[in-house]
C-alpha cells in the first residue's frame, strides 16, 4: 500500500501510482472539493477504475472526518455540553449522512455528509469494479449494490415470471399481503454480518439470501440506506421511471458514471417511448374486461364459488373510474386515428405536439397523476388475480401508464411552461403505419376482441439531447458528476451533448510505450484488392474473399489470441457463410478455432469460456474471435495478455443510415447548429457514432502496463483525415498507413518479436461467472470441439508460436484466382486444399477417438461443408463436424434393413457419433434419456432439428430416429417431417 497526497487528500493506493494515474485522481479530487462536474478519459489499461474507486473514497473518509469534527465543535459550544450529549450528537450526524430521504440532508447544521453512486453499463461490469474495491483499504466502508428483481428475487414462484413488469406487480401483492417469507425476513437478517461487513455484488447478495432465506432484493435497498457507496447500472440512475422505483435519492451524491461512452444513448432512451394503435386497443379492452368482471361479481354476490384466494383482491377503484378510463382510451384512439400522414415513411412533428395530441384526449398536466394513479391500481389487481402467467394482463395498461410518466415528467419543481420549451427543444415525435409485422396478435397481449378502425398508426416520441436528463439529475442537487472511460474522444462534442456545465476534463495518455503497440490502416488484402465494407461493396464476393484471406494471413502470424470486429451482425454472418461454401473457413481454422459471438443471450458466457480456455491451452496456438462492434465483446471484456495479442476492425460501423430515428437525429442536430455553432452537424455525430464503436473494440486489448498488441484497421476508408481525429489520443501518433498487404506482415513480423523480450505473464485462467452476468446472458448454448486427431498429428503440435515458421499459401483456385497471396519471403510455402482440408484439434477422452472409426484421409476428399444457422455459437469445429458423404449414407441404409434392432441402433449411433462433436453427442445422448422417461415428442423434435437440421444433408439421421420412438409418435413425427417439407 502507498499514501500519496494529492490536492490535500492522503489517498491510499494499492501499489505506487502512475504519473497519470495520479493526474487522474488529482482531477477526481478536484470535482469532489469544488462541487464541479469533470468528464475524464484515461485509456483502458491505465488503472481508470482503481483510481476512480480510491480517490473519491479518500475525498469521501477526509469529508466525513472534517464533519464530525466541525460537528464536535458545534457541540463544544452548547451549554452544559456533555459526553451523552456529543454522543447523541455524533449519532444524529452519522444517521443524516447515511440514511436517504428518510432524513432532511441539511439537516444537521448544513455539515450532512454526501454519499457516492458508483454506476456503470452493466451489473458485470459493476462485479468487476466491487472486485477491484476488495483489493483497497476502503473495503471496510459500507457498500451496496442495486439489481432488478430478474437478477435478485429468489421467491420460487415469482422468479418463474418472464414479463419483468408481472414480477414486480406480482412481488408487490405478496409483500402487501405479506405472504412472501424471504421479504418477511429482511427486517430479522438485515443485520447479519455476512451483509454488513463483506463486500456483496449480486452473485453474493443471492447466495446468501438463499441460505438464510432472505429477500436480495429488498435486503440491497435496506443496505443502501446507509451505504458509503452504492453500485448500480446506470440505466437505473438515468430513467426517471427506474430512479423512482428503486428510490434513488440524488440530494447531495456524487455520481461516478463509468463506461460514460454509452451515456448519451441511455438519457435518450430513458427519455424516449412509443405508443401504438394496437396498445390503445388492448388498454380499452383490459378495462372492458376488468369492468365485465365487476358486473359479474356484483350479480353473483350472493355466492361465492371462488375459492382461491390468491384472487381474493381489493379493488382501490370504482367503476366510475373504469368508465372515465375508457372514455380516455376511446378519445385518444381517436385523436391517433384522426392523423393525417401525407409521407408512407410516416410524418415529422415538434416535441410540443405530444401534449396537443393528450389535450385532445383531455390528458393535461396534473391529470395525468390521477390517471396513472388509477392506471396503477388497475394494473396491480389485474396482474395478481390471474393464475397462468401466460395470462397476464394489464401489460398494455403498464405501457401506457409509462407514456404518460415519460411526457409528463418535468423533473424537480420546473413549472409546466418550462417543461414544454425543453420538450420543444429536445423531442420530435414521429408518426408512421404500424406495421402489420409487428402487431402483437400472438403475444402476451393480444386479445380476440381487439379490433381497429383504421389502418393503425405508431407514435415515437424521441428525446434527441442526453442533456434533458442530465440538466433533471443536476437540478435535483446533486454534490458531482464525473463521467469518464477510455473512449470519449473527442471531447468537447461529447461536453455539448451533455448540456450541462463541465468545469474539468482530462485526456490522459497511455502507460504503454510506442513498440508496446503496432497501429495502422491497411487498405487491400494479399491479392491486392481493396478492403472496402461500405455498403456498396460489402456483399461483393471478391471483397468477402479478401478479407477471409487477410484474415487467415493474420491468424498465420499472429500468436495466441486474435479479435475480428465486423459492423453488424448481418456482414458478419455473410462472411461466415460465404467462407463456409468456399472452404475458406475450414482453412483458416487448420491455423486457429473460430469462435462467434451469439445475437442471443443464451450461451454467451459459455463461448467466452470456451475461447478463454482454448487460449490457455498448450497444444493450441491461439483462437480467433469473430465480434460486432456494439456487440457484447467489445463492452467491458478482458482480452489482456494471450487473450487478445490483435484486433481487426473491418469496417466503419456506422448506424443504419435510413432508420427514422437516425435520419431524424442527424436532423434535429443540423436544427440545433444553426442555433449554436459549437454544436455538432448531423453528419458530424454519424462519423462520431462509428468512430466511437471503433475505440471501444479497440479497447479489449492493452489492458495493463506490460501489455502488448496490434491494432489493424482493415478499410481503406479509415484513411480519412476525420476518422484519425476521432481515434483515442494516445493512439493517433502511432497510426501507420500499410500501403500493401506485404508492409504491414513485416511489420507485424517484427513487432512480435520484439515484443518476445517484453516481460511475459503468466497465463492466467479466464471463466466468465454465469451467476455474475446476471440476466444478461444464460448458459443454454450449443457448443463445438475441434475434431479428432491422429497421434502422429498430435506430436507435431508447436505449444509457443514462432515468428520464423509463419508460413503464406500460394496457390490457385478453381477460377484461378490466388487464394493466399504474400510479398514476404518463406522458404517454406505449403499448397492446401481449400475444400479438402481437415480440421486439427484434439479430444480429451480416448474413449471418444475409439467412437470415431472412420478413415480421415478418405472423409476429407469427399466432405462437403456445413452450413451453420447465425444463432448459433461456431468454432472450429462446425468444419469437422462433416456431412458424411453419400457413398457411406447409401451403405448405411443397405445394412438397416439386414440387421436386428439392436444392431441398427449401433449401426445409428456409430453415424451419429462421426457426424457430431462430443459435446453434441452428449445432448443427444441427454435427449434420449429424457424422451425415455416423459415422452416429450415436442421437445425431441426440436432438439433434432438443431443436431440434423432436415434441410441439410444430416437429414437421413433425423429421419432415421423414426426407427426408435414410441408408436403413438409415429405420426407426429410424420407430421412434423412433411409440415417442414411442404412449407
Amino acid at each position: 500500500m502507498s499514501d500519496i497526497n494529492i490536492n490535500g487528500i492522503i489517498v491510499n493506493f494499492p501499489f505506487e501510482p502512475y504519473e497519470v494515474q495520479k493526474i487522474y485522481m488529482s482531477k477526481v479530487i478536484e470535482c469532489l472539493q469544488n462541487k464541479k462536474h469533470g468528464v475524464l478519459e484515461s485509456p483502458t489499461g491505465t488503472g481508470k477504475t482503481l483510481c476512480l474507486l480510491c480517490s473519491s473514497l479518500s475525498w469521501l473518509t477526509a469529508k466525513k472526518a472534517q464533519l464530525q469534527a466541525q460537528a464536535l465543535i458545534g457541540a463544544m459550544e452548547v451549554p452544559n455540553f456533555g459526553g451523552k450529549f456529543f454522543e447523541k450528537l455524533k449519532n444524529e450526524l452519522d444517521t443524516a449522512a447515511g440514511a436517504s430521504g428518510s432524513i432532511n440532508q441539511n439537516a444537521m447544521f448544513g455539515w450532512a455528509s454526501p454519499k457516492i453512486i458508483y454506476a456503470s453499463r452493466t451489473h458485470t461490469q459493476l462485479t468487476q469494479v466491487m472486485q477491484e474495491l476488495k483489493r483497497t483499504s476502503y473495503k471496510h466502508l459500507k457498500v451496496a449494490v442495486i439489481g432488478s428483481r430478474d437478477q435478485l428475487c429468489i421467491h420460487p414462484e415469482v422468479s418463474k415470471e418472464q414479463n419483468s413488469a408481472d414480477k414486480i406487480h406480482l412481488c408487490q401483492s405478496k409483500v402487501r399481503s405479506r405472504t412472501c417469507m424471504y421479504y418477511n425476513n429482511v427486517e430479522l437478517r438485515k443485520d447479519d454480518p455476512i451483509f454488513r461487513e463483506e463486500i456483496c455484488d449480486i452473485e453474493d447478495l443471492v447466495k446468501a439470501g438463499n441460505k438464510v432465506k432472505c429477500c436480495p432484493y429488498f435486503l440491497a435497498r435496506e443496505l443502501k440506506q446507509n451505504a458509503d457507496i452504492t453500485f448500480m447500472p446506470y440505466n437505473y440512475l438515468l430513467d426517471p421511471k427506474t430512479r423512482r422505483s428503486q428510490g434513488v435519492d440524488l440530494q447531495n451524491q456524487v455520481i461516478l458514471l463509468d463506461e460514460a461512452h454509452n451515456v448519451e444513448k441511455t438519457c435518450e432512451d430513458a427519455a424516449s417511448l412509443q405508443i401504438s394503435s394496437t396498445d390503445i386497443a388492448l388498454c380499452i379492452d383490459e378495462i372492458t374486461s376488468v369492468m365485465k368482471t365487476m358486473a359479474e361479481e356484483e350479480t353473483n354476490n350472493e355466492i361465492d364459488f371462488n375459492f382461491d384466494s390468491s384472487n381474493d383482491v381489493q379493488k382501490d377503484f370504482t367503476p366510475e373510474d373504469l368508465c372515465i378510463l375508457k372514455s380516455i382510451f376511446l378519445a385518444f384512439e381517436k385523436v391517433i386515428d384522426d392523423i393525417i400522414l401525407k409521407k408512407n415513411d410516416g410524418e415529422t412533428f415538434p416535441g410540443g405536439y405530444i401534449f396537443e395530441l393528450m389535450e385532445k384526449a383531455e390528458i393535461t398536466h396534473g391529470k395525468e397523476s390521477h390517471v396513472i394513479e388509477k392506471l396503477d391500481k388497475i394494473i396491480l389487481w389485474l396482474s395478481t388475480t390471474s393464475t397462468s402467467p401466460f395470462a397476464r394482463n394489464g401489460r398494455a395498461l403498464q405501457k401506457f401508464s409509462d407514456f404518460l410518466r415519460t411526457v409528463f415528467s418535468s423533473g424537480c419543481g420546473l413549472s409546466v411552461m418550462k417543461h414544454r420549451e425543453r420538450v420543444k427543444d429536445c423531442y420530435k415525435v414521429y408518426v408512421s403505419s404500424e406495421d402489420n409485422s409487428k402487431n402483437p396478435k400472438n403475444s402476451g397481449w393480444s386479445s380476440k376482441n381487439v379490433t381497429k378502425k383504421s389502418e393503425g398508426k405508431v407514435i415515437s416520441y424521441w428525446c434527441f439531447s442526453p442533456g434533458f436528463g442530465m440538466r433533471q439529475i443536476v437540478e435535483l442537487g446533486v454534490h458531482s458528476i464525473i463521467l469518464t472511460s477510455g473512449t470519449l474522444s473527442p471531447l468537447q462534442p461529447f461536453i455539448a451533448e451533455l448540456g450541462i456545465p463541465i468545469e474539468v476534463q482530462l485526456e490522459n495518455p497511455h502507460i504503454v510505450k510506442p513498440d508496446q503497440v503496432c497501429v495502422g490502416i491497411l487498405s487491400q488484402g494479399p491479392d491486392g484488392h481493396q478492403l472496402n465494407s461500405s455498403y456498396n461493396t460489402r456483399n461483393d464476393p471478391k471483397y468477402i474473399s479478401t478479407l477471409g484471406r487477410t484474415i487467415y494471413n493474420f491468424s498465420c502470424l499472429i500468436p495466441d489470441g486474435l479479435l475480428v470486429f465486423f459492423p453488424s451482425y448481418p456482414i458478419m454472418k455473410k462472411c461466415h457463410d460465404d467462407w463456409q461454401s468456399t472452404g475458406l473457413w475450414s482453412t483458416i481454422t487448420q491455423k486457429k478455432p473460430i469462435y462467434v459471438e451469439s445475437q442471443s443471450k443464451d450461451g454467451f458466457s459459455n463461448v467466452m469460456n470456451e475461447f478463454y480456455k482454448k487460449i490457455q491451452d498448450p497444444t493450441a496456438r491461439g483462437a480467433i474471435f469473430l465480434a460486432v462492434c456494439r456487440g457484447k465483446v467489445s463492452e467491458g471484456l478482458d482480452f489482456a495478455d494471450a487473450n487478445g495479442r490483435a484486433v481487426l476492425i473491418t469496417g466503419l460501423p456506422y448506424p443504419p443510415m435510413m432508420d427514422p430515428r437516425v435520419l431524424l437525429k442527424q436532423r434535429y442536430l443540423d436544427e440545433m447548429r444553426l442555433k449554436d455553432k459549437q454544436t455538432l452537424s448531423g453528419q458530424q455525430w454519424y462519423q462520431l457514432e462509428a468512430s466511437r464503436a471503433v475505440n471501444q473494440a479497440v479497447g479489449r486489448i492493452i489492458r495493463h502496463i506490460n501489455d502488448y498488441g496490434a491494432i489493424i484497421l482493415c478499410d481503406c476508408r479509415f484513411n480519412n483525415a476525420n476518422f484519425k481525429q476521432h481515434l483515442s489520443a494516445w493512439l493517433r501518433p502511432c497510426v501507420k498507413n500499410f500501403s500493401n498487404f506485404g508492409m504491414v506482415t513485416k511489420q507485424l513480423r517484427d513487432f512480435f518479436k520484439n515484443a518476445e523480450k517484453l516481460p511475459q505473464p503468466k497465463k492466467r485462467f479466464y471463466e466468465m461467472s454465469i451467476s455474475a452476468i446476471g440476466a444478461s446472458f444464460g448458459n443454454n448454448t450449443k457448443q463445438l470441439d475441434s475434431s479428432s486427431l491422429k497421434k502422429e498429428e498430435q506430436i507435431n503440435v508447436v505449444e509457443s508460436f514462432d515468428v520464423n515458421s509463419y508460413k503464406i499459401m500460394s496457390q490457385k483456385d478453381k477460377h484461378g484466382e490466388k487464394i493466399i497471396s504474400s510479398e514476404i519471403d518463406c522458404t517454406n510455402r505449403s499448397a492446401i486444399n481449400l475444400v479438402t482440408s481437415k480440421v486439427k484439434g484434439t479430444w480429451s477422452e480416448t474413449t471418444w477417438k475409439a467412437t470415431k472409426e472412420i478413415d480421415d484421409e478418405s472423409i476429407a476428399k469427399k466432405r462437403k461443408l456445413k452450413v451453420q444457422p447465425m444463432e448459433i455459437n461456431y468454432n472450429a469445429a462446425e468444419s469437422s463436424s462433416a456431412n458424411i458423404d453419400s457413398n457411406k449414407h447409401n451403405q448405411d441404409k443397405k445394412s438397416l434393413k439386414s440387421q436386428s434392432k439392436k444392431e441398427i441402433g449401433e449401426l445409428y449411433l456409430k453415424s451419429v457419433k462421426r457426424a457430431l462433436s462430443k459435446e453434441d453427442f452428449q445432448i443427444f445422448a441427454r435427449l434420449v434419456e429424457i424422451y425415455k422417461k416423459n415422452g416429450d415428442i415436442e421437445e425431441l423434435l426440436k432438439t433434432l432439428e438443431k443436431l440434423f437440421p432436415i434441410a441439410s444433408s444430416f437429414r437421413h439421421l433425423f429421419l432415421g430416429f423414426k426407427t426408435f420412438l414410441k408408436k403413438q409418435h409415429i405420426a407426429d413425427f410424420e407430421s412434423y417431417v412433411n409440415g417442414f417439407e411442404n412449407k
